[in-house]
């Protein structure tokens, strides 16, 4: 069994497949709890030694993407309530923005989410609380294909191809596992409110809130 770290902070993982909705229900979880709300995104591997067109064919829906090493390390300081140096990433040119960081700083509770933040071993051993947003593919592909054809501005086409290439074979293969790793299963298709709760109850009946210094 992992050995899970004491407190402070307290460290949630909520993870899950693109279009699950695991990013809205961390950044109500950091609202709620006054905490921070910790994407992955910020660690994709810098590929400014690529040229710009192989960049783009890279598969970022395989954990091997991901700097896992600096990831870890990151994740680990925060839960020893350590402030750290988290790089920034440009996604228009799938690059880290040179010589620049962002100074985070822990609180009372960090919220780890990403696809991958229940994937790697020496992530899973920093959280007390991990969830995984369980929802069924349709729905995930229904909400990546409005958001990449509202808010991106790219072609439904290639978007389905996307999604049918490389991004569910992947979330079958590296991501739907990741509900075994899960201290909690929520339903991808209820409400926020709904899954919120959830969350609250668990970390309530396990006496995390109270040991974090929280109260609801």
């Amino acid at each position: 069994m992992t050995q899970r770290l004491p407190f402070p902070p307290l460290m949630l993982a909520v993870a899950g497949a693109s279009g699950s909705g695991k990013t809205t229900l961390a950044a109500e979880l950091a609202r709620t709890l006054g905490g921070l709300h910790f994407s992955l995104d910020s660690y994709y591997r810098d590929l400014s030694h690529l040229p710009f067109d192989e960049r783009t064919r890279k598969n970022f829906d395989d954990p091997a993407m991901i700097e896992s090493r600096l990831l870890a390390e990151h994740v680990a300081k925060l839960a020893h309530g350590q402030a750290i140096e988290r790089p920034l990433y440009d996604f228009a040119t799938y690059a880290r923005i040179p010589d620049q960081t962002e100074t985070v700083a822990p609180g009372a509770v960090v919220v780890v989410e990403g696809l991958f933040s229940l994937y790697f071993p020496e992530l899973r051993a920093c959280f007390q609380l991990g969830v995984y947003v369980d929802t069924p593919d349709d729905v995930c592909f229904a909400r990546r294909l409005k958001r990449d054809t509202e808010e991106r501005g790219r072609d439904p086409e290639s978007v389905r191809q996307q999604y049918n290439a490389t991004v569910r074979p992947c979330s079958l293969a590296f991501v739907r596992p990741l509900i075994d790793f899960a201290d909690l299963v929520v339903d991808g298709t209820d409400a926020l409110d709904f899954k919120l709760e959830q969350v609250l109850n668990t970390l309530r009946k396990r006496g995390l809130l109270s040991r974090a210094g929280i109260r609801l």
